[in-house]
C-alpha cells in the first residue's frame, strides 16, 4: 500500500464555510495529508464518478457482496466550501487524481470538541469508507483521561459507507467528543485511521485566549509542605559530608520526568518548583546559589532564596528510595510580557563526596504559561508503601 505524505497545515482559520455553528475556539489547525487513491470508475448511464477508497482498513467490519451499510448524500450542511486558492492550498487543488488532499481541525463548539475532517473529493461518489466507531478517542496526553467520541456526522458509527458530493467540492466529516478542561495541553487522537490519527503523534491543544481570559496574570505563591530540620549544618564544609544540615519529610509528588519544572508569577517573585528523584534513603542535594533566568528579551533574574532549603550549601534529605520530591527556588519578579524563560544554574563548585557532581544545567525557551499549567503536578503526593 502505498503511503500517505503528510504536510504541515498553515494557519487557515478560513478553510471551509462552517454554518449555524457557535465556535469558542481553535484547539489545532491540524495536518494536510495526500492520501493514494485508484482511478476513477464513471457510470456511463449517470456520468457520476466512482472511487473505491483504497486506504481503509478495519479487522472488526468486512463488505459483504458489495453492500454497503450506509450510503449518504452530503448536503449543505456537509458539504461546504473549498480551500483557500492562496499559496498554501494551491498545490492541493492542482494535485493528480491519484492524490486526494485531506486535513483536520480540532475545534471547540457549542459545548464539545469537535474533530471536522475535511475530504477533497476525488470523484462524485466514494464507497469502502471509514470514519469513526468505539476505538474513536482523545486521550490526554498528560493525565491519560479518555474522552470517548460521542457521534459523527454523516451517521456512519463503525460501519462502511459510502457518500456523494460533487466532484473537487470539500467535504466536512465531523465526530463529536466531550468538552476537554482548560487545562489540557495535549492528546492523543485514536481510531481516524482515514486521517492517519491513530494515537502515533501528541496534538497541542491551542488556546492562549481561551487560557488568558480565565486565569490571572498572576498567581498565588505556592504553599508547599514545610520540611523538618533534622540535624542544622556544623561548621559546614563542602568536602566534609558530616558537617551538612539534613531535613526529612520533604514535599512529595508524584513520579514525573527528571528535571519537569512548574513556574508560579507573582508581582513580588518568580516561584520554580523542580521536580527530583530520590535514589536512597539519605541523599545530598545542592541547589543555588547562583542559578538564573533570562528572559527572551536578554534580562536576568536573579535567585533569592531556597524555600527551606541552603541556598549553596549542600545537604542531607532522609526518606525512602523511591520518593519523588520538589525544591521550590524563588526568582525576581518576572517582567509583564515575558513569554519564554531560559532555566540556567552554572557549573558548581568541585566537592568531595561519593557520586559528586558539579555539573551544569540550561534549559532553553520555556514556555512560561506551560510551566504554569505543570502546576497540578507538584501537589502533594502522600506516600504509599505495600508490604
Amino acid at each position: 500500500m502505498a503511503v500517505a505524505t503528510v504536510v504541515t497545515l498553515q494557519a487557515q482559520k478560513s478553510w471551509v464555510v462552517k454554518k449555524n455553528i457557535t465556535v469558542h475556539g481553535m484547539l489545532n489547525e491540524g495536518r494536510l495529508i495526500w492520501i493514494p487513491i485508484d482511478q476513477p470508475s464513471t457510470d456511463p448511464a449517470t456520468g457520476l464518478s466512482t472511487v473505491k477508497w483504497q486506504n481503509t482498513e478495519n479487522r472488526h467490519v468486512k463488505e459483504r457482496d458489495g453492500q454497503w451499510a450506509k450510503s449518504v448524500t452530503m448536503v449543505s450542511s456537509s458539504s461546504t466550501g473549498r480551500f483557500e486558492r492562496d499559496f498554501t492550498f494551491a498545490k492541493a487543488l492542482e494535485t493528480s487524481s491519484e492524490l486526494a488532499p485531506c486535513g483536520w481541525e480540532l475545534i471547540e463548539e457549542d459545548g464539545e470538541t469537535v474533530l471536522h475532517c475535511y475530504l477533497k473529493m476525488p470523484a462524485d461518489v466514494v464507497t469502502n469508507f471509514w470514519l469513526a466507531s468505539d476505538e474513536t478517542a482523545l486521550v490526554d496526553s498528560e493525565t491519560g483521561v479518555q474522552y470517548r467520541a460521542r457521534r459523527s456526522n454523516p451517521d456512519s458509527w463503525g460501519q462502511y459507507f459510502r457518500f456523494r458530493a460533487r466532484k473537487d467540492s470539500i467535504v466536512d466529516l465531523r465526530i463529536y467528543f466531550p468538552p476537554l478542561p482548560p487545562e489540557t495541553s495535549s492528546v492523543y487522537i485514536y481510531g481516524v485511521p482515514n486521517w492517519g490519527l491513530n494515537g502515533n503523534q501528541t496534538i497541542s491543544i491551542n488556546r492562549p485566549n481561551m487560557y488568558h481570559a480565565t486565569i490571572s496574570p498572576y498567581d498565588a505563591p505556592p504553599e508547599f509542605h514545610k520540611p523538618r530540620l533534622v540535624r542544622e549544618a556544623r561548621n559546614y564544609d563542602k568536602d566534609n559530608s558530616g558537617s551538612w544540615a539534613e531535613y526529612t519529610d520533604a514535599h512529595l509528588i508524584r513520579p514525573l520526568k527528571h528535571n519537569t519544572m512548574a513556574l508560579w508569577r507573582t508581582a513580588d517573585a518568580t516561584y520554580i518548583a523542580v521536580a527530583r528523584e530520590q535514589n536512597w534513603t539519605r541523599e545530598y542535594f545542592g541547589e543555588g546559589p547562583n542559578d538564573l533566568l533570562i528572559d527572551n528579551n536578554g534580562k536576568q533574574y536573579r535567585l533569592k532564596e531556597v524555600q527551606d532549603y541552603p541556598n549553596g550549601n549542600l545537604f542531607w534529605v532522609s526518606g525512602n528510595s523511591g520518593d519523588w520530591i520538589a525544591f521550590v527556588k524563588v526568582y525576581e519578579p518576572l517582567a509583564p510580557g515575558v513569554r519564554t524563560i531560559n532555566y540556567i544554574v552554572p557549573e558548581g563548585e568541585p566537592f568531595k563526596a561519593w557520586g559528586a557532581n558539579w555539573s551544569g544545567t540550561v534549559e532553553s525557551n520555556l514556555d512560561v504559561e506551560q510551566l504554569r499549567r505543570n502546576q497540578k503536578f507538584f501537589e502533594y503526593h502522600p506516600r504509599v508503601v505495600v508490604e
